[in-house]
């Protein structure tokens, strides 16, 4: 029997709808296409056959996608779940287990190995939590939903070029429902853009190697203009006046932190600020309520990774109890 016809019987026997059957007989042809643009684009036909043989719409992907969760907790209830005690514990055991390669790569780069750390545990739990997808599947997947498929189409040929070049082999690039890959949770493009070879073996692998995940992380940083003079900003009090238009992360809303003292601003324990010629952002991410912080041109490219201040702090906050 025909193996779509097989499918089709399959389907109805296990109760799944038709229209499923449909889009997984119109994402094949998508798939098509998607080699086509892959073969213009230089892609060996080797790569294009390994990298899409046997993938299908994945619908747990999409569900991923649409059922990323609603309720926004406050930052008193997020940070202690997201920079949990036995994560910090594990973040400063792997620092020191990873202290030389760590240090080497921080002075390379000119980025502190504690926010390196940091970035590990917030984004993969230090390798562990990485996903389970076929970055390709995935990708495909997302692009043929079509809400963000410019963006993810993108994303799939960046991804066979990572495989053209050899970095990793086509069944072992896994990664999120978005296509989110290795320990640092790179996108591929982000790979192509900032992942670097930190061992010097020739390969770029942010799945297994450590060193080329804390170069790649590193790499990112000092592109998104990280300055290793300075940390990432500080919790602070707030006078009961503050205007809350001036709190935001716009170029203009910044002042020198000498401008800040003097309009009430102090440090979380009421002591006056530092008195260090620098500007900063005042923001305070719960809807003008609750924790507020003043933030360094550092924190600006953390949000450049990941634009949310949930994330950002994330790791903010674990990079500060390494030690």
């Amino acid at each position: 029997m025909h193996k779509r016809l097989v499918s089709a019987f399959v389907a109805l026997g296990l109760g799944l709808s038709t229209a499923a059957w449909a889009a997984d007989e119109g994402f094949d042809s998508y798939v098509e296409g998607l080699k086509s643009e892959a073969r213009e684009k230089g892609i060996s036909e080797s790569i294009i056959n390994s990298a899409f043989d046997g993938i299908t719409f994945t619908e747990r992907a999409v569900k991923a996608d649409k059922n990323q969760p609603e309720k926004k907790l406050t930052l008193d209830e997020y940070i202690p779940r997201a920079v949990p005690d036995w994560k910090v514990k594990q973040a400063n055991q792997l620092y020191q287990k990873h202290k030389a390669a760590l240090e080497e790569i921080g002075q390379r780069y000119g980025v502190q190995p504690r926010f390196i750390v940091a970035l590990w545990g917030v984004e993969s739990n230090f390798g562990r939590l990485m996903g389970n997808y076929n970055v390709v599947e995935a990708l495909s997947t997302m692009a043929y939903e079509g809400r963000r498929e410019a963006f993810f189409r993108n994303q799939v040929m960046a991804a066979l070029e990572i495989l053209d070049a050899g970095h990793i082999a086509p069944k072992d690039m896994k990664g999120s429902w978005a296509g989110a890959m290795g320990q640092p949770q790179f996108m591929p493009t982000s790979f192509l853009s900032y992942a670097v070879d930190g061992n010097g073996d020739g390969k770029i692998d942010i799945w297994q190697t450590e060193a080329d995940v804390f170069a790649s992380a590193a790499n990112y940083l000092k592109n998104a203009k990280w300055d290793d003079e300075y940390t990432w900003g500080r919790q602070v009090s707030l006078p009961a006046n503050i205007d809350s238009g001036l709190m935001g992360i716009k170029s203009e809303q910044a002042r020198p932190l000498s401008e800040w003292q003097k309009l009430g601003v102090r440090r979380l324990n009421g002591k006056d600020l530092p008195e260090v010629e620098i500007d900063a952002w005042l923001i305070q991410p719960d809807d003008n309520h609750g924790r507020a912080y003043l933030v360094y041109g550092n924190y600006q490219s953390l949000l450049d990774w990941n634009r949310s201040h949930y994330f950002a702090l994330a790791v903010s906050h674990l990079a500060d109890k390494i030690r």
